[in-house]
């Protein structure tokens, strides 16, 4: 198992949800902007990585977390961009720089307010396994 292949996981999930033309005009960042930011932006969050590997060869299972947080009131903007995160990688099919996606499925949801319900946020969970 190698570690390896984080950092070009993280790398194409950028660029697929850079380039998806139903984000156009979404910011797709990994860590929060200098003061909270404004608007509905996507963040590239946290991730937990586990031993795949098997008699074949090496592996690894991100489980990792995109988030959508918007300051719009209500729901609605958030899940709408949700919903187009989520479309974008489920079985994407991604180019790694190091190792290779074998999958990439959703495990979840939660959507959250924040600051007193001044901010919505929708944590999206998936499994990503990939072989070195």
């Amino acid at each position: 198992m190698s570690y390896g292949s984080a950092a070009a996981l993280q790398t194409a999930i950028y660029g697929r949800l850079s380039t998806d033309p139903r984000l156009a005009g979404v910011s797709i960042v990994d860590a929060v902007p200098s003061g909270g930011g404004a608007g509905t932006f996507v963040l590239i969050g946290p991730e937990d990585v586990y031993d795949q590997s098997d008699k074949t060869g090496g592996g690894a299972e991100h489980r990792l977390t995109v988030a959508v947080i918007s300051s719009d009131t209500g729901f609605s903007a958030a899940k709408t961009v949700a919903v187009a995160v989520s479309d974008a990688l489920v079985d994407a099919p991604l180019t790694l720089t190091r190792g290779r996606l074998v999958s990439m499925h959703f495990r979840r949801a939660k959507a959250i307010r924040l600051d007193e319900g001044g901010a919505r946020r929708i944590d999206l969970s998936f499994r990503a396994r990939v072989e070195d």
